[in-house]
């Protein structure tokens, strides 16, 4: 079902009631950023994250060195991932700061939450930001909308030895 309406209002309520965008697609975290009411729900844009399979691809590989991965929220460890707690604490916040000090601006790094849906969770944005106000270039986002559950474990990814 595609909008055929050039009124930029109306194009707005379809998109709120229907979850649609202009072109009439299936509403995506993509299509969000492009609308700037939407951008304090998600300031990150597609370069900042990276997909769950291809961070699991990079952990899976025999050889070469593996990412560096901080786990921001109260979820499991992704193996190999280092645990700081909930970002949404100032304590733990301070603690992945003080992590993030120590490496060049330019490292490769991944971070991640997976407590909950990305528009609900209270530890990417405070995280999110950090690393953005710390210069960093090269970090990403692990992108998981739903949850750790959903879009790492149920996918058989690896996770940190219990």
């Amino acid at each position: 079902m595609a909008m055929r309406t050039s009124n930029p209002f109306l194009q707005i309520v379809l998109v709120l009631i229907l979850g649609l965008n202009p072109l009439g697609k299936a509403w995506s975290q993509s299509s969000a950023l492009k609308f700037p009411s939407l951008a304090a729900q998600y300031p990150w844009s597609e370069k900042d994250l990276i997909q769950p399979s291809d961070l699991a691809t990079q952990l899976n590989k025999v050889l070469g060195k593996k990412p560096l991965i901080f786990n921001i929220g109260v979820v499991g460890n992704i193996k190999g991932a280092k645990s700081f707690g909930a970002a949404s604490e100032a304590a733990n916040l301070e603690a992945f700061k003080k992590e993030l000090s120590s490496l060049p601006k330019d490292a490769s790094f991944v971070y991640y939450c997976g407590c909950c849906p990305f528009e609900k969770c209270p530890n990417i944005r405070p995280a999110f930001s950090l690393v953005k106000s710390m210069g960093f270039t090269n970090a990403k986002l692990l992108n998981l909308t739903t949850n750790l559950k959903t879009d790492w474990i149920a996918k058989s990814y690896p996770l940190a030895k219990q």
